[in-house]
């Protein structure tokens, strides 16, 4: 690969991962039922069920973890960038970080509760403090944050089975329904939900996300400091060995979890389920991270490498175009149809959204050097502004 392809090749593993959280988030959007302990009781049937367990079992609590490890990957592509500019690193991440969760807090709370990116803002300082420990020790601490928190779920799933929780199931439907009748209200119902959502949230990132995430920012990190992304020849054995790691860790695994969420899901079993989950999922996202590496380095994966690739370089900005999308279709101030979409007409919706981003993408990177919000983005980092047409295009016209 040139330069430019191993560029390509990241940005395509992340314009990938885009998809894996689109069809994830827009489930999230069609239903307030969706993450409870009860299914919809619209939308109950075997098909219903079959595109749920479809969707947690490929995609649910993998593509996080991936967009996780690519951050952390990207990291080390900051700290190259700043030293070859001449900037100080540290004053340069802290703006990166602050216009980050800026942009998160904006979109937690105008288009979608279940933002990721103020997570990442937060915890980018702490990779920041950790940048200078040794691979071993990093390596040491995701398996950590991987365990600990696997087994802290575990334990409360065991003693919600030794002494199952009083479920109040008329008390949860009534919730959800309250809240997609909220939500298909007015700019101010919408607004007021969110900021209830997200008084909760938090304590759900904090004991489920954020130590998983954490924990794919150090692999990334030491991976991007071996550049292996960037050297997909001299590790396709690496490759090969996380594909199988994958199948024969991660999707058993992710059949465990996705069964007890959705045929289980209004036991204490399917916290066990989660426990397994949280501990095998970066198998399984590894195992993407193989299959699309050895793929896209083929002649016959150079294709999808190049229509993934600008989606990708676009990231930010098609993350919250999908929010932003979502919440036409589904809020109030748009079609309101919360409660209203089948969870296959919702998957069918979200493709249609991902190939159309994909020709977006393309079609914006012909005229201008960044994304609207990675060049924003870009000037709170290097504080001064950056370029914004593309000059390759404006040479041609």
């Amino acid at each position: 690969m040139t330069t430019q392809d191993r560029i390509d090749g990241v940005d395509a593993l992340r314009g990938f991962a885009l998809l894996g959280i689109l069809l994830v988030n827009i489930m999230a959007f069609a239903s307030a039922f969706y993450g409870l302990e009860l299914p919809g009781p619209s939308f109950d049937t075997g098909l219903d069920r079959a595109v749920h367990f479809a969707v947690a079992l490929f995609f649910e609590m993998k593509f996080y973890l991936l967009f996780s490890f690519l951050f952390g990957y990207s990291f080390t592509l900051q700290m190259r960038s700043a030293e070859k500019a001449g900037d100080a690193f540290v004053p340069r991440l802290l703006r990166r970080q602050a216009g980050l969760w800026l942009i998160g807090l904006t979109h937690a709370v105008l288009l979608f509760h279940g933002d990721i990116l103020t997570t990442y803002a937060v915890l980018g300082i702490a990779l920041m403090m950790l940048r200078t420990r040794s691979d071993a020790s990093l390596w040491r601490l995701a398996r950590l944050l991987v365990i600990s928190t696997a087994l802290a779920w575990f334990a409360l799933g065991v003693a919600a089975v030794l002494e199952p929780p009083v479920l109040e199931r008329y008390a949860i439907i009534a919730a959800a329904a309250a809240t997609e009748a909220a939500f298909r209200g007015d700019w101010q119902s919408i607004i007021g939900q969110h900021l209830t959502e997200l008084s909760s949230v938090w304590v759900i990132l904090g004991l489920l996300q954020a130590p998983s995430a954490l924990a794919m920012f150090l692999v990334g990190l030491i991976a991007g400091r071996r550049q292996i992304l960037s050297r997909p020849q001299e590790n396709r054995a690496l490759f090969r060995w996380l594909v199988r790691l994958g199948l024969f860790v991660g999707l058993p695994g992710a059949v465990i979890y996705a069964y007890t969420i959705v045929q289980m899901a209004d036991s204490p079993q399917a916290i066990t389920g989660l426990a397994v989950g949280l501990l095998t999922a970066p198998f399984l996202t590894g195992a993407y991270v193989g299959a699309m590496m050895l793929f896209l380095d083929s002649a016959a994966g150079r294709w999808l490498r190049n229509l993934l690739a600008p989606a990708g370089r676009t990231a930010l900005s098609n993350y919250l175009l999908q929010s932003l999308i979502c919440a036409l279709i589904f809020h109030g101030y748009g079609f309101g149809l919360i409660g209203h979409i089948s969870p296959l007409e919702t998957v069918s919706m979200a493709l249609v959204v991902y190939a159309a981003q994909l020709v977006l993408s393309r079609w914006w990177l012909q005229r201008f050097a960044y994304g609207p919000l990675e060049w924003l983005l870009r000037l709170i980092t290097i504080w001064r502004v950056p370029q914004w047409r593309n000059l390759a295009s404006a040479d041609r016209r």
